[in-house]
């Protein structure tokens, strides 16, 4: 039941023409501020002093990244049903708004054209290491079936890249968040979950040493072929072990260790790849569970996935 000052807040701060256009445009796309402005044809600052108002009374969300600031209809707030129901009784054969969704479909298509140039200029680099391993396919198969088909209520995939992951896993998730640090990157990601109708998977800028998320916030944490790319694995682990609830899970898929010291150069790899014993230690430093690994030998790279579970809290275990 809702406090009747917040329902309140929240009804007069939905209650006005632009602002439910609003709604209704972020609850189909994560957009800046700039491209609600080329939607609804209104000035910066009067946009943004009704996304102020929307994001204080909890019907949007609000993510920095980088020199832009993205929104999205709130889904964790106490008001999100609100929103959601708003948001539903919106007609998209009403001529307001159906001219603001064909200017949304014109700059989430503008957008997935950037993000498809940004791919196309590393997609080469991809492609020759892809064929170093063993198929992607093979790897991702293992990773689904290691994570088993129960439901995971918050998932956290570091350095998501193309959000793969959050696409592989959409369907066994809640919610799921990817967080890199490359804006290209993030676009790239951002266009494939909206082309793939994914509006519970989310991506946010973010560094894997100071995750901007709260601690025990995730049951499933993955990283994909990202912590050969640290200076200092460790910490990313510990970062991760942080944010991972009791009883949740962490899977790393990486390099085992190797000998191609030319993929520091061509790669940017920071380290080439580890070993069971460098990731065990990486665990149980962080307070986690290892198990056993899993490979899949390749050539000349060796893929290897890695997991652990946080302690349980057996205090608040029903069982």
């Amino acid at each position: 039941m809702q406090n009747l000052d917040t329902l309140l807040a929240a009804l007069r701060a939905a209650g006005e023409h632009t602002r439910l256009r609003l709604l209704a445009l972020c609850a189909r796309s994560e957009l800046s501020v700039s491209e609600l402005t080329r939607i609804l044809g209104q000035s910066q600052p009067r946009v943004s002093r009704h996304l102020k108002l929307m994001v204080e009374a909890g019907l949007l969300e609000r993510f920095p990244e980088g020199a832009q600031v993205f929104y999205r209809l709130s889904d964790r707030a106490s008001v999100a049903p609100l929103a959601q129901a708003l948001v539903a009784l919106l007609h998209e054969d009403d001529a307001v708004l159906s001219r603001d969704l064909s200017r949304l479909k014109q700059v989430t298509d503008a957008r997935a054209l950037e993000a498809q140039a940004y791919f196309d200029e590393i997609a080469s680099s991809w492609e020759e290491l892809r064929q170093m391993h063993v198929p992607q396919e093979e790897i991702e198969s293992a990773l689904r079936q290691s994570i088993g088909e129960d439901k995971v209520s918050d998932l956290l995939d570091i350095g998501t890249g193309t959000g793969r992951i959050l696409e592989l896993l959409a369907d066994r998730t809640q919610r799921g968040i990817g967080i890199d640090f490359t804006s290209g990157m993030l676009a790239v990601a951002r266009t494939n979950l909206k082309q793939a109708g994914l509006s519970h998977m989310q991506v946010r800028k973010g560094d894997m040493y100071q995750l901007p998320m709260d601690d025990q916030s995730f049951d499933l944490i993955t990283m994909n072929l990202v912590l050969h790319f640290s200076d200092d694995p460790a910490e990313v682990i510990r970062e991760a072990a942080r944010v991972l609830m009791p009883g949740g899970r962490l899977f790393v898929v990486d390099f085992a260790a190797h000998s191609e010291e030319y993929m520091r150069k061509e790669y940017q790899h920071r380290r080439l790849g580890f070993t069971d014993e460098e990731i065990r230690r990486y665990f149980t430093a962080a307070g986690l569970i290892p198990a056993v690994p899993q490979q899949f030998v390749g050539d000349p790279l060796t893929v290897k996935i890695w997991s652990a579970s946080a302690v349980p809290d057996y205090d608040n275990d029903e069982d």
